[in-house]
């Protein structure tokens, strides 16, 4: 069923949210009404909406005809029964479930009986919101992003009675707004916030594992992935008391589910005031005048030939990034052979596994530093007591500035020096982190694609929509599930199987739609199928 956008829209709440909200909605409505019980902080929060649309004239998003039209349409409303024409409410309170239903309460015997109340809620049920109204029906999510004028996503979630009219007509007023706007299905976090989960949880593991620390964790996400803030930065911008409040409510929504439970790092820099920017001090000091962190540095420029000696390398796998690390060997000037190539007089140079061989395959040269991709597991398990290093690194390799390197204790030094000078040829800075199925990079990005199969298996939103909202709502740099299907997704089971395995936690369990794929043989971009369809011999999804 197709709605028109609202006419008439109130906002409840004219918090930071509330303001940016009702910005948008004097742009698109007849008329836009703005409520707050407090009129201070209500005339604050008309003027601060009215401040924004003198913005976007400024920078020449809008006119500074329309934006004054848009202005002369927002009301500030200093009673609740002013709402009474309103086609859509969205309600912006505060996090709290009982004040909620007094409102809603409250709206229902205000407004008209077609009025949709929508709420802007991130961390309390839509169904949970919903039952203070004596028309649930006429409930829906409305979730924008902050800062709500600037974000392109709205996420519209339908709570268990949500009909039909009340969801249609959320997502045409959100369209209006010039927004993307994706659908998710009620439960915790909804869509976006759920499937990132694991960008902030598994860094936490990691930190508390000591397989890197916090500086470097966050440089691999920035320099490796493309993210444009690590996930402690990211925490300290959005408060770690309030990542530490999401996670407890997340663990407790969901009954104790492993993949989401808090860690005792949130707790102690939350018990010890330590809450991030807004405290001076999180997981970065930002007491002082000097940065938090230095600027990333640039990648090495790209050796014009390899060294002396060490032209000759195997690079063994059939996987995306083994395909991958060969073309950009070639270019960068190498002699790049198989490992089933005969073994000559030369020895290589360095040795490359990028998956387990199979048992029939030849051995490669005796001697040979080696360096092993730790996907299918961490280097313990898959070179115990030998002398090579492990390296991992997630497709596009081309998009990757730096690589992760690990060693053992029995790692050979040569191998070390080859690992490092191989991957500067190729215009690649190292990192050294502790040892673990996937280093820091591919565990997040692993346990990143896992927890989106996980909803959309369990029906929370589509994968299109999975992969907008990451990109849209939270800047990840690639949908995660596009990303799973570029790395392969046979490769991905196999690095949360390893986790799993090692690990022996519920927390690393795959997902049941993950783990159909891979046996049905969509594999991702490899076989043209995977998440999405792919034109054949081209890779563009179909």
């Amino acid at each position: 069923m197709d709605a028109p956008a609202a006419r008439i829209i109130g906002v409840l709440g004219a918090g930071t949210m509330g303001a940016g909200i009702a910005q948008l909605a004097c742009r698109i409505a007849e008329r836009a009404l703005l409520y707050d019980p407090l009129a201070d902080a209500l005339e604050r929060g008309a003027a601060r909406a009215r401040e924004g649309l003198a913005r976007e004239a400024q920078r020449g998003r809008i006119s500074s005809h329309d934006a004054a039209a848009a202005g002369d349409r927002l009301e500030a409303a200093g009673e609740l029964a002013a709402l009474a024409q309103c086609d859509l409410v969205i309600e912006a309170a505060p996090e709290r479930l009982q004040l909620k239903h007094e409102l809603y309460r409250q709206l229902c015997e205000v407004v008209g009986g077609e009025c949709v109340l929508a709420t802007n809620t991130s961390s309390l049920p839509v169904t949970a919101v919903a039952a203070g109204a004596s028309h649930p029906e006429r409930v829906v999510g409305m979730h924008f992003f902050n800062p709500a004028p600037v974000m392109r996503l709205v996420e519209v979630i339908a709570g268990e009675r949500s009909g039909e009219r009340a969801l249609s007509l959320a997502t045409a007023t959100g369209e209006a707004m010039g927004k993307t706007v994706i659908r998710a299905s009620d439960g915790p976090g909804f869509l976006v916030n759920r499937c990132n989960r694991p960008f902030g949880l598994e860094a936490l593991r990691l930190l508390a594992e000591r397989i890197a620390e916090v500086s470097a964790i966050d440089e691999i996400c920035r320099l490796e992935g493309g993210f444009p803030m690590g996930p402690f930065e990211l925490s300290d911008l959005v408060g770690v008391d309030t990542g530490f409040d999401v996670a407890r409510s997340f663990y407790e929504l969901s009954f104790g589910e492993p993949r989401w439970r808090p860690s005792p790092i949130q707790a102690r820099l939350v018990a010890a005031g330590l809450h991030g920017r807004k405290a001076g001090r999180g997981y970065y000091d930002y007491s002082g005048a000097r940065p938090h962190r230095p600027a990333d540095p640039d990648a090495p420029e790209p050796a014009r030939r390899p060294a002396h000696g060490e032209a000759v390398v195997v690079i063994g796998g059939r996987t995306p990034l083994a395909s991958q690390l060969r073309h950009t060997a070639s270019e960068a000037g190498y002699e790049v052979r198989s490992p089933s190539d005969p073994l000559e007089a030369e020895l290589p140079a360095l040795v490359l596994e990028c998956e387990e061989p199979p048992h029939d395959e030849p051995p490669h040269a005796a001697g040979a530093p080696r360096v092993i991709l730790c996907q299918s597991g961490s280097l313990a398990s898959l070179d115990p007591g030998g002398s090579a290093v492990g390296f991992h690194v997630l497709p596009p390799l081309s998009a990757a500035r730096l690589v992760e390197l690990t060693a053992a204790d029995s790692s050979s030094p040569a191998a070390a020096e080859r690992a490092e000078r191989f991957f500067a040829t190729l215009g690649k800075r190292v990192l050294w982190v502790g040892d673990a199925p996937g280093l820091v990079l591919g565990r997040i990005v692993g346990q990143l694609i896992n927890e989106c199969a996980f909803a959309l298996g369990e029906g929370v939103g589509s994968a299109r929509d999975i992969d907008t909202g990451m990109v849209l709502g939270l800047k990840h740099p690639r949908g995660p599930l596009a990303w799973g299907d570029e790395i392969g997704l046979d490769n991905v089971l196999a690095l949360v199987e390893a986790l799993q395995r090692e690990y022996r936690e519920e927390r690393y369990r795959p997902a049941p739609a993950l783990r159909r794929m891979v046996l049905a043989g969509r594999l991702g971009r490899a076989t043209d199928a995977g998440f999405f369809q792919y034109a054949p011999g081209s890779g563009a999804v179909a």
